[in-house]
């Protein structure tokens, strides 16, 4: 008896050991595997529809009995007046969370198409919620553009900021018709940073030798293991002086009142000190603003979702957990730095 318990405990531990290795397997197996096609759809949230029913919520548990039946009664012929009329004006939100790479472009760009191919341009709006503390150029300069595709359409652009647009962000939120802001939302940086680590004096001390081939004098500037030069550290310079005139080329053209001297130091503000210098037209969180949009307009949420494979989740996990430790890092060297 003994022994068919210690060969059935066994039996158990093997078979719960294959079990695990066939998982393994599987997952490596459909992460190394990508689709043939990545296809995606809009999804429509009916905000204005979330906010009624939050209300009603909070109706239903504080107001006394006598109280809740005129209300809903009120409702009703509320309800019955809002069919009578003619269909609300529509303000369509958009959420972009930026990471370092600016992946996230890719939905917007989906995001403004759907966008722009039904909003009505005399009556409709846009407001994006934006939170990014910036990354590489070409992904935000690309982002800003598909912002000013919305303008070009002629449809009325708002950024709300709650916590951070700085840098790229920035380079986004400056589109914008009104950039809203919390009080203590940290806007700016309209500078440009770039910085590698070089360790040819680590390879020379281990007797490595790199050779590396090149045409064109500028091929390369500023190197990981090559041996950088006095012209190569000029060039390199230059480059992102130029990038940053572009930058500041860019936000002028959006907000033409600013005093770039003063603003596109590479310094960022806090929201109430931002508001001062012009970089922000208000102070006001983006769910006041939906609030206030509530009885005017029909509020809807556009997001463009995509299946992702779990080589995707990987990635778009380790992006996101960068970018939140950049955004992080910036929000205490804030707070350390009044």
């Amino acid at each position: 008896m003994e022994f068919l318990y210690e060969y059935g405990l066994f039996l158990a531990k093997t078979l719960t050991f294959v079990i695990a290795i066939a998982v393994i397997i599987t997952l490596l197996v459909g992460a190394a595997v990508k689709p043939k096609a990545k296809k995606g759809e809009i999804e429509i949230d009916d905000l204005s529809e979330q906010l009624t029913e939050l209300k009603e919520s909070f109706l239903h548990n504080t107001l006394g009995k006598k109280e809740l039946k005129a209300h809903q009664k009120q409702q009703k012929i509320e309800q019955k007046k809002r069919a009578a009329d003619e269909a609300k004006p529509r303000l369509y939100v958009i959420d972009f969370n930026g990471s370092m790479d600016a992946h996230e472009v890719e939905s917007l760009r989906e995001e403004v198409t759907a966008i722009i191919s039904i909003a009505d341009a005399s009556k409709d709006k846009v407001l994006i919620r934006l939170e990014s503390g910036g990354g590489v150029v070409h992904g935000y300069g690309l982002a800003a553009s598909q912002l000013q595709r919305v303008k070009n359409a002629g449809i009325p652009l708002t950024v709300a900021i709650d916590k951070v647009a700085a840098s790229g962000g920035y380079m986004m939120a400056c589109v914008a018709d009104e950039i809203l802001a919390a009080p203590f939302a940290i806007v700016g940086s309209i500078g440009v940073i770039a910085q590698i680590p070089n360790f040819n004096k680590v390879l020379k001390k281990n007797d490595v030798e790199l050779e590396q081939i090149t045409a064109g004098e500028f091929k390369r500037t500023l190197t990981l293991f090559g041996e950088n030069t006095d012209k190569a550290r000029e060039k390199f310079r230059e480059e992102i002086e130029q990038t940053h005139d572009l930058f500041k080329t860019f936000v002028r053209t959006q907000r033409q009142a600013l005093n770039m001297d003063l603003v596109a130091t590479g310094e960022h503000w806090f929201a109430t000190q931002a508001i001062e210098k012009g970089l922000v037209d208000m102070i006001k969180t983006s769910d006041d603003a939906l609030l206030e949009q509530q009885h005017e307009r029909q509020i809807y949420k556009i997001k463009y979702k995509v299946k992702k494979g779990l080589s995707d989740k990987l990635a778009l996990g380790f992006s996101s957990a960068v970018n939140k430790a950049s955004v992080n890092l910036l929000s205490k060297f804030k707070a350390l730095n009044p």
